[in-house]
């Protein structure tokens, strides 16, 4: 008899082994139309191991890296990795080598630009105790650190896997930025849930937003693809939570703060100070008297 579940059902895959079931597919069509066009097949689970152990390889944070053998030992397990996805990505062989090389050879410029991320995060943040704390528990910092080699795959062709590393970060973080967005440094994201950064999007150095900002587009088409669609912030600039900025044209200007709630399709000048005035109306329900109407 064939082997049963923990809920004592059949398991189909023994049936068929045994030739009890014969197995007749109702969707030939859509495995037919699958193949009509060049496939790609990319491991997404292997995509997931590679970016959080880079990220976790980068700054030592499990115990074993301390020993520098097993340092370079995982150094070479991801660089085969990396190349591998490269060839699911179909790369020919050579520019997947030349890919993955360039990367290693260039990932201490990325190191620095996220050590920079991370050392605003400590001074920024009072709830941040420890670099320690940062690394192993802000989604803000994965999400930069996923973006900036994401972002660095993007410029080097490899944009499917940009993109698949860029949905785990958002996956993982809530957080969604657009592989090929330009950020500068000592950029920090509190709290993070909600972020959008879109893919024209330029933001400059000194950079802080919260939680729930959109840095988006005013409207979504086809014949747009090519265009910058998305705002431009400039240095040290603070948007707090739940702000929108949309469009290609909107210019936010140096050292400016934009308050929460605020929804903005027109630039700022250098220095300015938005913040979003709402009312609250409360009114007497019939047949009470004890209550007054007012605002808030």
């Amino acid at each position: 008899m064939p082997l049963r579940n923990p809920q004592g059902h059949f398991l189909f895959s023994d049936l068929i082994k045994q030739k009890q079931v014969e197995v007749i597919s109702r969707n030939k069509n859509i495995y037919q139309r699958n193949f009509l066009a060049n496939r790609i097949f990319l491991d997404r689970k292997q995509a997931i191991y590679v970016i959080t152990e880079l990220f976790d390889w980068m700054f030592t944070t499990p115990k074993e890296f301390v020993s520098y053998q097993q340092f370079e030992q995982k150094e070479l397990e991801l660089q085969l990795l990396l190349r591998e996805l490269l060839l699911q990505e179909q790369f020919v062989p050579e520019e997947a080598t030349r890919i993955t090389e360039a990367f290693f050879t260039d990932l201490q410029g990325i190191y620095d630009l996220l050590t920079e991320d991370l050392r605003v995060a400590i001074s920024f943040d009072p709830a941040a105790t420890s670099m320690h704390e940062i690394l192993f528990s802000y989604p803000g910092f994965f999400a930069i650190a996923v973006h900036r080699i994401s972002f660095y795959l993007w410029h080097h062709s490899a944009q499917i896997l940009a993109r698949v590393f860029a949905e785990i970060a958002h996956s993982k973080t809530g957080i969604d930025i657009h592989p090929a967005a330009v950020i500068g440094k000592r950029f920090f994201i509190d709290h993070g849930t909600g972020v959008v950064i879109g893919e024209t999007c330029v933001i400059g150095e000194d950079v802080k937003i919260y939680q729930g900002v959109t840095l988006g587009a005013l409207t979504v088409s086809r014949d747009q693809a090519h265009q910058k669609r998305h705002p431009t912030i400039e240095d040290n600039v603070i948007i707090y939570a739940n702000a929108t900025i949309l469009g290609g044209n909107t210019v936010i200007g140096a050292n400016s703060i934009v308050g929460g709630n605020v929804w903005l399709t027109t630039s700022l000048p250098p220095d300015a100070q938005i913040f979003h005035k709402s009312e609250t109306i409360i009114k007497r329900k019939p047949g009470n008297k004890a209550a007054v109407d007012f605002s808030i």
